[in-house]
Formats: structure tokens, C-alpha cells, sequence
């Protein structure tokens, strides 16, 4: 565990920084000169309604989607750089997965890549280790959410990103998730979301 000492000296740090980010779609502005900063360790939430252009500001640092104008580093690089991939985790709003492979195979395969250990605890830490061998097919759509949200953490990022994570999420799913943010943001990992939920960010 941290100590206190170092964990204020973490904070001190930026882990995201983004001046005057602009986006457009075609003659329409969806992001106009947005600025922030996001210290390590650091819960950062992006709150609005929907269209408000949360995900689309996520999905610019991500380096999912390119951006007009502006600056964006991300522990010190660009968003698209080989270094950024592998030291954070990401949580779309909406993916998919092949629909015959099981959450097993998935998150074995995901970490495989990631070249990091099979934590399968995850998968019951996000109330899944009944289904781990059901086909993504059949998985609910709160299952398919959980499964999504074990797979961003997998690799144990330094930044992790989470796209209106508690959506679609029963309530044992939620409280999950929130012990598992909490335990990140103890050991100095940065958690970025976006949500509509005011309540929720604030107790986080």
C-alpha cells in the first residue's frame, strides 16, 4: 500500500493534460476549446447530459478518434504512441466481442495480449465467475457490461478510462465497481469517466 507521502507526491503529478481541444463533425462543433488537467491518482469525472461530448472528448485522449486542433499528452506522450497502449485501460460506451467466445477465453485472451497475468478473480470480483464459460452471446446485457469492465482493468493500468461504466449495471455490479475504483485510486492508478449520474461521481 502507498503511503501517504506518496501518494501526495503522485497527485502532484499530471497524468492528463488537454488545452484548447476542438472537434468537428462535418460544419458542426462538438468540442470547443476544452481544457483540463488530471493529476495521478486522481478520480476525474466528465459530467453532462447525453451529446454533451463526453465520449468524444474520451475517445480523442484515448487516441480512438483524431481531433482537429489542440494539445493532448497522456503520462508524457501522444495519445496514439506505442507507450500509451499499453499503460492504460479502456471501457466503451458500446463494443462487442465475437459471440462464440466464452468470458473465460475472452479475458484469457486479453491478457495474453496485454502480456500481463490471468487474474480470473476479476471475473468474480464483477460477479461473473458463474458465467465464465457461457458464450458472449448469451450473456445479458449487465453481464456483457461486467465482462467489458473486468477486461479494462485487466492489464492493472496506470490510467484507466471508463465511459458511463455503471450502465446497464445491477446494483451489485455498481457497488463492484466502486470498491474496485476506490482500491485503484488507493494504489495511485488515475480513473477518468464520464457519466450523467451526479451522486455517483461526488461519493466517488
Amino acid at each position: 500500500m502507498p503511503t501517504t507521502s506518496f501518494l501526495g507526491e503522485m497527485l502532484m503529478k499530471s497524468a492528463i493534460s488537454v488545452k484548447n481541444l476542438t472537434k468537428k463533425y462535418g460544419n458542426d462543433i462538438v468540442l470547443k476549446g476544452i481544457d483540463f488537467e488530471v493529476k495521478q491518482g486522481e478520480i476525474f469525472a466528465l459530467l453532462g447530459a447525453n451529446g454533451a461530448g463526453k465520449t468524444t472528448t474520451l475517445e480523442c485522449i484515448e487516441g480512438i478518434r483524431t481531433y482537429d486542433s489542440g494539445e493532448i499528452s497522456v503520462l508524457g506522450f501522444s495519445p496514439n504512441s506505442h507507450e500509451i497502449s499499453k499503460a492504460i485501460g479502456v471501457q466503451l460506451q458500446s463494443t462487442s466481442l465475437p459471440a462464440s467466445i466464452n468470458a473465460k477465453e475472452a479475458f484469457t485472451l486479453f491478457c495474453k495480449w496485454q502480456k500481463a497475468p490471468v487474474r480470473l478473480e476479476l471475473l468474480d470480483v464483477f460477479g461473473l465467475g458463474g458465467s465464465i464459460n457461457k458464450q458472449y452471446k448469451t450473456l445479458s446485457t449487465g453481464q456483457k457490461r461486467k465482462l467489458h469492465l473486468a477486461l479494462a482493468v485487466a492489464n492493472n493500468p496506470k490510467v484507466l478510462f471508463l465511459d458511463e461504466p455503471t450502465s446497464g449495471l445491477d446494483v451489485e455490479g455498481r457497488a463492484a465497481l466502486h470498491k474496485e475504483i476506490r482500491r485503484m485510486k488507493s494504489e495511485g492508478i488515475t480513473v477518468v469517466m464520464s457519466s450523467h449520474d451526479m451522486a455517483e461521481v461526488e461519493a466517488l
